[in-house]
């Protein structure tokens, strides 16, 4: 099955070796995405500026693969202070409808550029949720 790169500039560019997705078939990987203004490529200021970068982000790049958030069957969330996961459960359900897709939530000891989150999903296209 052939892999698709999907690139958009309303998302932070790859600060790195990867692409900002990739579509095989139905499934599209949206690499982590940390709180990167794209226009600046600097940091949101503080928790809940920097979660609603990262949806905002993820949407972007979601959209330039012809999906929505709302097609996103797995979502990983790494925190640097789980003390911020009631933050990401108000931020998220303003992005994502139900059924939500399912998650996991990672503590970690640091993101790059000292983000304090990062959040990657994977989606699911032209296939019946229910």
């Amino acid at each position: 099955m052939p892999r698709q790169p999907i690139q958009t500039n309303d998302a932070p560019q790859a600060i790195g070796s990867y692409s900002q997705a990739i579509r095989a078939g139905n499934t599209i990987y949206l690499s982590g995405q940390i709180g990167l203004q794209p226009a600046t490529m600097t940091l949101a200021e503080g928790i809940d500026a920097q979660i609603d970068q990262v949806f905002r982000n993820l949407l972007a790049v979601a959209l330039a693969a012809g999906a929505a958030l709302d097609d996103a069957v797995k979502v990983t969330v790494f925190l640097t202070d789980m003390g911020n996961f009631a933050r990401v459960n108000q931020v998220m359900a303003q992005y994502f409808t139900q059924p939500y897709p399912a998650r996991a939530v990672v503590g970690v000891a640091s993101l790059p550029r000292g983000a304090l989150v990062e959040i990657e999903a994977t989606l699911v296209v032209g296939e019946s949720r229910a």
